[in-house]
């Protein structure tokens, strides 16, 4: 909105033209996402105390987080106003990259912003609070995910074949399907599975908050240099034409996760519910997906990977065993002691901040070795 408004003055006030590079509004961004969730984030806070929205604690979560159930969720809002205010501030009108991350955002916070009011619901009723049947959920993913993959497939952003991807620590090196169409269930795979792998890792105080200022921070790097034919062309990597607006897009979502744990950090005010956690899962795996770098996540998101991981490998196990040795012997002989791998952690008497602390640790190691990829290649 800025640059639309502001820039065609810089004919009469030579100072405007600081809007036209991406550098400054991105920096705007952050801040203002930052700032924007200080000014809505109390209000929307006693909003949901005053509607007692509280937390649904999940079923086999440790006993030290009974207490949680009187927090208030859905903090996703928060999240999702400062992201979408932020970014139409300072972004171009004519960035379709944008306009796409922002809408599967906000189409994935939609569908968490439903689960979170059904388990509320539902709790309210005496029923059995599951919120949004679980198949549900994943058609809304699948669709959101399968929808991009056919837009990007059909209507190229750029130079590169839409339905392409790219290595990293390769240079220049793009990997297109024998047949287009395998792209688009690449892409719903990926947006279903990033935006599922951040829900399961928000279950501290702070951890998916944390973790994704670092992923998206790390995204922002990647934006902006894959944007600038220079930048591109030294470090050797695929120059998608305008994608450097995403680098504002990434800092609006940094500055909100950061602003977001102001009221997150321990001992939690507020949770995101599934409102924030699918709609930043969304947002990375979009991100992503719009970069060619959907390998690239792996590495970027290496704690979400595993705390993913750590679920599929618990049930597996649990069911193999079950059927193959009884009941008792599955529950006894589990992999870890609960799963996502967080909670595994804190019945291994890890305090929680602990936890959080050094899973930002290992997010950060995790950002450090993606960004090394622009270089070993």
């Amino acid at each position: 909105m800025l640059y639309e408004f502001l820039l065609p003055l810089q004919s009469y006030v030579s100072g405007f033209n600081i809007f036209r590079y991406i550098s400054f509004r991105a920096a705007g961004a952050a801040i203002t996402s930052l700032l924007f969730t200080f000014i809505v984030g109390p209000a929307i806070l006693r909003w949901l105390q005053g509607m007692q929205v509280h937390q649904v604690v999940r079923a086999g979560t440790p006993d030290s987080h009974a207490g949680k159930g009187k927090t208030p969720t859905m903090g996703g809002i928060i999240i999702l106003s400062a992201i979408t205010g932020s970014t139409l501030l300072w972004m171009r009108f004519d960035s379709r990259y944008v306009w796409l991350a922002l809408a599967v955002t906000l189409l994935m916070g939609a569908i968490g912003f439903l689960d979170d009011y059904l388990k509320l619901k539902q709790k309210r009723e005496g029923k059995r609070n599951d919120g949004l049947v679980e198949r549900y959920k994943l058609a809304g993913q699948v669709t959101i995910g399968a929808a991009l993959g056919t837009f990007i497939w059909l209507v190229p952003l750029n130079t590169l074949p839409g339905a392409s991807t790219t290595l990293p620590f390769y240079k220049y090196v793009l990997i297109i399907p024998a047949i287009p169409l395998l792209y688009v269930p690449f892409v719903t795979f990926v947006m279903t599975g990033t935006s599922n792998a951040v829900n399961l890792t928000d279950g501290l105080d702070g951890l998916a908050s944390g973790l994704m200022a670092i992923a998206m921070l790390t995204m922002a790097v990647f934006a902006y240099v894959m944007g600038r034919t220079d930048a591109a062309e030294y470090l050797q990597v695929f120059y998608l034409r305008g994608a450097g607006e995403l680098t504002i897009f990434c800092l609006a979502v940094f500055g909100a996760a950061v602003g977001f744990l102001w009221y997150n950090a321990y001992p939690a005010q507020v949770f995101m519910g599934d409102t924030g956690s699918l709609a930043l899962g969304g947002a990375l795996g979009a991100v992503a997906i719009l970069l060619k770098s959907e390998f690239l996540v792996l590495i970027v998101g290496g704690v979400f990977v595993a705390e993913t991981l750590s679920v599929i490998i618990q049930r597996s196990t649990f069911k193999w065993r079950k059927r193959r040795h009884g009941l008792e012997y599955a529950q006894q002989h589990r992999v870890f002691l609960r799963a996502p791998i967080h909670h595994h952690f804190e019945l291994k008497g890890w305090p929680e901040t602990q936890v959080v602390v050094r899973f930002w640790i290992l997010g950060a190691l995790c950002a450090f070795l993606a960004i090394s990829t622009l270089k070993i290649r």
